[in-house]
C-alpha cells in the first residue's frame, strides 16, 4: 500500500491514525516543552480532522457504498494475513466525530493543563491515545481492530493513572485496565472464531469477508453451535463480551465511574467520544452477525436496559461532580446498546443507526459537560463536591450556560439533540420489547432528574465552598460554546434536513409512534419539573442531608454506595480469586513436597545402585573382582616367568627330580 498515492481508492485513510502516531513518537523522542507538545499534538490530530472530514464527504449521498483497500500484512505457514482499511457511512461519521471533538479537548487541554509539569507527556498519551481510536475506525480486519482496540486500552491506563501520585488515580487505572481486559479476552476468542469460521480476518473482502451476506449466511446455516447459538451468534456474542467491557456494561462496569480520577480531558475523552464509544461501534460494525441470530440480539437489549437503570439509580445519590456525569455515561451507553438490540430486532439492517445516532449526539453533549464541569472545578479551586459548590452562574456564565446546553441534550429536552436520538431508542425498544422500553423510559426519566438535582446544587444558592469563583480563559470557553451549538442544534439538523438515520445504514428508516412521543416529552419534562420541586429551595450544604436521602434513607444509602457493586466483587469474585490463589498455591506446595519426597526416593535408589550394587556386587564380586582375582594370579605366573635363565634350569631340574621319583614310586 502506497500512503502517499491519495489517487489510490481509499489508503489514505491510514493517514488519519498516522498523524497522532507521528507527533506521539515525536513528543517521546524530543520531550519538547509543554506548550510546544501541545502545539505538535493539536497539529497533528488538525491534519487528522482534514482526512477525517474527507472521509466523511464522500461518504455522504453514497451510504450503501463500501469501499476498502486490503493488503497481507504477514504470511505464517503459508497462510496471508491479510489487513485493510475500509471507508463507508460508519467509519466516515465516526472519524469525523473522534477527530472533531478529540481536536476540541487537545485544545482545551492546553489551558487545563498548563501548569502541570508534565504537560509534555500528557499530550505524548493523548497522541497515542488517538492512535488506537481512530486506527480502529478504519479497521477491515478484525485483527487489526483488535491490536488498535489494546493501544486504546493502554493508553487509557496511562491516561487515568496520569497522577500516579494520587493512590487513588493509580488505583483506578489498574482497576481500568484489569477490568476491561476480562472483556478483551471475549474479543479474543471471538475474532479466533470468525477466523476458524471463515478462514479471514477481513470484515469486506470482495464478497468473502466475514460480514459480507454469503459468509453470514453460511454461519448462521450452523445451527447450535453453543448455548443455541448458530455461528454468527457465538462470534456476535464473544464480540459483544469485549464491547461490554470497553463500553462499561453490566457487570464490568465497575471501572468506568472510577476512570474520573484523571485529569478532566481525560475524563471527557474517554467517557464521552472515544474510549467507551469503541464498544458501541464493536457492535456497530459487526452488526450482520448480530441480524443472523435473534438470540444475539436480545442478549444486547436486555444488558441494555439493565445497565442503563442501574446506573441511573446510582447517580442520583452521588456528589461528587464527575462520578455523577460518569455514571450518567454508563447509563447512556446502555440506552446506545438498546437501541442497537432495539433497532435490529425492530427495523433489521437499518437498527445500527439508531444507536449510532445517539453515540454521535451523546458524544457532543457528554464532552460538554465533561468539559464543563472541568471548567467549573477549575473556576471552584479543584472542588468536585456539588455540596461545596452553589451559586456559580452568577460568576461563571459562559461555562455556566455551556453546562446547561449540555444538561437539557442530556435530558432529552424537546428538539435537543438528546431528544431526537434517545426518542428513536423508545420508538424502536417499543417495538421490540415492551419491558425494554419501559426499563429504558424510567432510566431517562431518573437521567432529568439527576441532573437537574446536580444543577440545583451547582448553580442556585450561594456559594458554600472556599475561595473565589472566576471564569475560566477563552481556551477553555470557546470548545465549551462550539460543543453547545452542537448539544442544542445537531440532532434537529441531522433529523430534518439530512436523513442521517439513512445515512448510518444505507437504508430508508422511518419510525413515528405518537404515543411514544408523548411518552418521551412526559419522560423528559417531568423529570426535570420533579428535580426543581424537590431541590430548587432545598438546603444542600455539605451539613445538610439530601431530600431524597431524608424520604429514603436506607435506600438512598445503597444508592450511595453504588449498590455495592465493588462489595460484592469483593465478597464474590475477588475472595474466589483469592481462595482459588490460595488453592493454587496448596497444589504448588503439595507438589513441591512430592518433587522432593520423590526426589529423596530417587536419591535412595541412586545410593543403592552405586553403592550396593555397582560398588560391592559389580566392583568387588563381579566384574573388578574377577579382574583382580585374574591380576592376583598373573603374580603368580610373574613369579616364575622372571626373565633369569638359572631359575629356568632350577625348575625344570625340579621339575625332573619330581618326576623320576613319581616314576619309582608308580613302577614298585
Amino acid at each position: 500500500m502506497n500512503l502517499f498515492d491519495f489517487s489510490d481508492s481509499v489508503g489514505w485513510l491510514m493517514w488519519i491514525p498516522i498523524c497522532p502516531l507521528i507527533a506521539g513518537v515525536v513528543l517521546a523522542l524530543l520531550k519538547p516543552s509543554g506548550k510546544v507538545s501541545a502545539m505538535v499534538a493539536i497539529a497533528a490530530l488538525t491534519v487528522s480532522l482534514g482526512f477525517s472530514l474527507k472521509a466523511f464527504a464522500g461518504t455522504w449521498g453514497h451510504e450503501a457504498h463500501t469501499l476498502t483497500h486490503n493488503f497481507t500484512w504477514i504470511q505464517i505457514a503459508g497462510v496471508n494475513l491479510e489487513f485493510g482499511v475500509v471507508l463507508n457511512s460508519l467509519t466516515g461519521s465516526m472519524l469525523a466525530m473522534v477527530s472533531f471533538i478529540g481536536l476540541l479537548i487537545f485544545i482545551y487541554s492546553a489551558s487545563y493543563m498548563s501548569q502541570d509539569e508534565r504537560m509534555g507527556r500528557f499530550f505524548c498519551y493523548l497522541s497515542i491515545f488517538m492512535v488506537g481510536m481512530l486506527g480502529l475506525v478504519v479497521a477491515n480486519s478484525v485483527l487489526m481492530l483488535f491490536m488498535f482496540w489494546e493501544i486504546v486500552g493502554l493508553a487509557s491506563y496511562l491516561l487515568i493513572g496520569f497522577w500516579f501520585h494520587k493512590p487513588s488515580a493509580a488505583a483506578a487505572a489498574k482497576k481500568a485496565f484489569i477490568t476491561t481486559r476480562i472483556g478483551d479476552l471475549g474479543f479474543l476468542i471471538g475474532l479466533l472464531w470468525a477466523f476458524k469460521a471463515t478462514g479471514t480476518f477481513l470484515f469486506f473482502d470482495g464478497g468473502v469477508g466475514i460480514l459480507e451476506s454469503s459468509t453470514i449466511a453460511a454461519l448462521a446455516s450452523n445451527t447450535n453451535v453453543l448455548w443455541g447459538l448458530n455461528g454468527a451468534g457465538v462470534i456476535a456474542v464473544f464480540l459483544f463480551i469485549g464491547a461490554v467491557g470497553k463500553s462499561g456494561q453490566l457487570p464490568l462496569h465497575v471501572w468506568l465511574p472510577d476512570a474520573m480520577e484523571g485529569p478532566t480531558p481525560v475524563s471527557a475523552l474517554i467517557h464521552a467520544a472515544t474510549m467507551v464509544a469503541a464498544g458501541v461501534f464493536l457492535v456497530a460494525r459487526a452488526f450482520p452477525l448480530f441480524l443472523a441470530d435473534t438470540a444475539a440480539l436480545e442478549i444486547v437489549i436486555w444488558i441494555g436496559g439493565l445497565t442503563a437503570l442501574f446506573a441511573a439509580l446510582i447517580a442520583i445519590a452521588q456528589y461528587d461532580i464527575k462520578r455523577i456525569l460518569a455514571y450518567s455515561t454508563v447509563s447512556q451507553l446502555g440506552l446506545m446498546m438498546v437501541g442497537l438490540g432495539a433497532g435490529g430486532l425492530a427495523i433489521q439492517d437499518g437498527g445500527v443507526s439508531i444507536g449510532m445516532f445517539h453515540l454521535l449526539t451523546h458524544a457532543f453533549f457528554k464532552a460538554l459537560l465533561f468539559l464543563g464541569a472541568g471548567s467549573i472545578i477549575h473556576g471552584c479551586g479543584d472542588e468536585q463536591d456539588i455540596r461545596l459548590m452553589g451559586g456559580v452562574f452568577s460568576k461563571m456564565k459562559i461555562s455556566s450556560l455551556a453546562y446547561l446546553a449540555g444538561t437539557i441534550a442530556l435530558c432529552a429536552f424537546p428538539f435537543t439533540s438528546g431528544y431526537f436520538s434517545k426518542d428513536q431508542i423508545l420508538l424502536s425498544a417499543w417495538e421490540a420489547n415492551k419491558t425494554v422500553f419501559w426499563i429504558s423510559a424510567f432510566a431517562s426519566l431518573l437521567t432529568a432528574f439527576y441532573m437537574t438535582r446536580q444543577c440545583c446544587y451547582v448553580f442556585l444558592g450561594k456559594y458554600r465552598g472556599e475561595g473565589h469563583v472566576h471564569e475560566s480563559p477563552p481556551l477553555m470557553t470557546v470548545p465549551l460554546v462550539i460543543l453547545a451549538v452542537f448539544a442544542l442544534l445537531l440532532g434537529y439538523v441531522s433529523e430534518h434536513f439530512y436523513h442521517v438515520l439513512d445515512y448510518l445504514s444505507g437504508v430508508h428508516v422511518h419510525q413515528h409512534n405518537s404515543t411514544v412521543v408523548i411518552i418521551s416529552w412526559i419522560i423528559a419534562l417531568g423529570g426535570i419539573s420533579l428535580g426543581l420541586l424537590v431541590y430548587a429551595r432545598a438546603k444542600m450544604g455539605i451539613d445538610d442531608v439530601d431530600p431524597v436521602k431524608r424520604l429514603m434513607t436506607t435506600p438512598y444509602g445503597w444508592l450511595e454506595n453504588r449498590l455495592y457493586a465493588d462489595e460484592l466483587y469483593q465478597l464474590t469474585a475477588f475472595k474466589l480469586w483469592g481462595a482459588l490463589a490460595k488453592a493454587i498455591s496448596a497444589i504448588e506446595g503439595l507438589i513441591y513436597i512430592m518433587v522432593v519426597v520423590a526426589t529423596a526416593i530417587v536419591s535412595m535408589i541412586g545410593q543403592f545402585f552405586s553403592g550396593t550394587i555397582d560398588k560391592k556386587l559389580i566392583d568387588q564380586v563381579s566384574f573388578d573382582g574377577t579382574c583382580k582375582r585374574i591380576y592376583e594370579s598373573s603374580q603368580i605366573n610373574a613369579f616364575i616367568q622372571n626373565g633369569f635363565l638359572q631359575g629356568y634350569l632350577r625348575i625344570v631340574t625340579a621339575g625332573a627330580v619330581v618326576i623320576g621319583i613319581l616314576f619309582l614310586l608308580l613302577a614298585r
